[in-house]
Parts: structure tokens; sequence; C-alpha cells
């Protein structure tokens, strides 16, 4: 039985994975979580299986645990929740990263290090390309998780150089669907939640920004695909993200007409270090991880997560 370690594994992106990797009955997954932003609800279903397992425990301390396969997803990831606690964030991007890499080490496992679109900043090349290497603020207020996610990156690979540790990095943009939490400030959950309430829907900035929308299942179809690819040679960054690009103002329309909502919308200072533009260039992934592609449109995936959010309330 192949023994697989997901930290972080309680939140959005963490608990979708698990769901994946316990069908499987020859894997054993331990989700690891503090709880920080991870929610219990995301993994209540899966509490009962046999090959499924929840620590619960801070990356940022070392924890030994014999695994093959290390998924390190421990990261606040919405600027609200990592800009509460800026220290703390850049401490699990640093200290968790070096904790997972020291386990890959012992046991010879492979990790795979979930970094992001935001190592590349508020970007001069656009799409965003794999060997652009961003235009990143190092002080400004998103740093603790920028600047944190990019050392990540840099630990990882000298791991791999040094110590021959087996590594995988991906880089996650913009990503939505059910187990996201409601108050979790990111632009997706903001508007269905605020439409969905009868709420005004906050645009920061002219709305005239974009973002390229990744419906939640295509990562994780992605993110399988690369930690199971069997060539050393390939150990990323690749980029996971759907390459269609929206502006929040299409986006803010999209859910209002998708919800019946009557609400509006109004306008709010764009926040500091906030990109102008996103959009993920999969060229990449598409040509190393066996032609995958995103599946799900913006349409599509907006009413799965429209319906999982009803549910909710």
């Amino acid at each position: 039985m192949k023994r697989i370690l997901v930290t972080g594994g309680a939140g959005f992106v963490g608990s979708n994975l698990c769901a994946r990797l316990v069908k499987d009955p020859e894997n054993h997954v331990i989700c690891l979580d503090n709880l920080f932003t991870g929610r219990m609800v995301n993994i209540e279903s899966l509490l009962h299986l046999s090959n499924f397992e929840f620590v619960e425990h801070n990356v940022q301390q070392p924890i030994d645990l014999p695994v093959d396969q290390i998924y390190n997803a421990a990261c606040p990831a919405s600027p609200p929740a990592y800009q509460k606690s800026p220290t703390d964030t850049t401490k699990t991007c640093i200290f968790g990263v070096l904790n997972m890499l020291e386990l890959a080490k012992k046991y010879g496992a492979t990790m795979m290090q979930f970094s992001t679109s935001e190592v590349y900043g508020d970007p001069e090349v656009h799409p965003q390309v794999e060997s652009y290497r961003g235009c990143v603020n190092p002080i400004g207020v998103r740093s603790c998780y920028d600047e944190g996610k990019r050392c990540a990156e840099a630990l990882c690979f000298d791991y791999n150089r040094e110590f021959g540790v087996k590594i995988k990095v991906i880089r996650i943009f913009n990503t939505y669907g059910p187990n996201m939490d409601p108050q979790d400030g990111r632009v997706v959950s903001n508007f269905i939640m605020q439409a969905l309430r009868g709420e005004d829907l906050t645009v920061y900035g002219d709305g005239t920004q974009t973002r390229s929308f990744q419906y939640i299942d295509d990562l994780v179809e992605g993110i399988v695909r690369m930690m199971n690819d069997s060539r050393s040679d390939f150990l990323g960054p690749v980029n996971l993200g759907n390459p269609g690009e929206f502006t929040m103002l299409e986006l803010a329309q999209k859910v209002l007409e998708k919800t019946g909502s009557k609400s509006k919308v109004v306008f709010r200072p764009l926040p500091g270090d906030d990109p102008t533009r996103r959009r993920a260039d999969i060229a990449l992934a598409k040509q190393e991880l066996q032609g995958w592609s995103p599946a799900v449109a913006l349409d599509e995936g907006l009413d799965k997560t429209i319906a999982y959010f009803k549910s909710l309330m």
C-alpha cells in the first residue's frame, strides 16, 4: 500500500485532493492540518474510511511519518488569511517546506510543493510562462506569501541538487469550487456569497484587472498526473491553471446572472500589490502531463460552485 501525506489536507485544495486519492484502495492517505484555515467539514465524509486518517499538526514543527509521497499544500492561500498573520505565513512557507523535505529525504519519498502564480507578482510578461522570473515586491503586504513561496521553490531545488531528494513543483493559478470557505475572501467565493445574500458585489479597483479561473477538478487531475509522472528529470515548476482570462467585472456579471441576484456592483480601492493581469500559460503542462488540459469551462464551474454555496446556506 502506498502511504501518501497531504499537508493542508483539510483545506480547499487539500480536501479535494484527499477525496480523489482515497478512491484508490491501494493508497493510504494521511491528512495533516493544524486547522488554521482548514475545516473538518471538508473531510467529514472521509473520516470513516479505513484508508484515510487525520493528524492535527502544524508543519512548522517536524513530524516523523514513513511515507512514499508528500503533497505539501499547507499554507493560507487567500490574501485576507495570509495577511492576518504574515510572519506565521512566512514560517509555514519556509519551515514547513524544510520539514517536508527532510521527511522526504529520510524515507526516499517524492515531495510535491504547491507553489502559486503569485511568484510572478504583478507580471510584465503576459501570459505567464514558467521561465518568467516575476515582478514581486519583496517588502509589500503580500510578500509573506509571494516571497515565501518563491523561497520554498528554491529550497526544493536545492534539496534536489544537494541531497538528491525527489521533488515536483507546481504553480497553481486561481482555483475555485466546492469546499471553498465562504468567508475566505477570494473573489469567486466573495461574489457568490454576496450575490446569494443580496449584498453589493465588492470590486476592487476599476474591475478591469484580470484572472484566469480553474475549476478544482481540473487542478486535482493535473496534480495527480504530475506526482505520478515517472520521469526523474521533469521536476517542474509547471503552471496548472485555465488560460481563459476574465476581468473582475465580467466575473461579477456572470455571478449576478447565474444567481438571479439584484445586487449592485460597488467599487473599492485596489489593495496593495494586487496584480493587474493574470493568465496561465499551460503549454508545458499540456506537453508533459499526458495531454492534461482543463475540461471545465467557467460557466459550468460557477454553476457547480453556486450550488455548493447554496447547500451551505
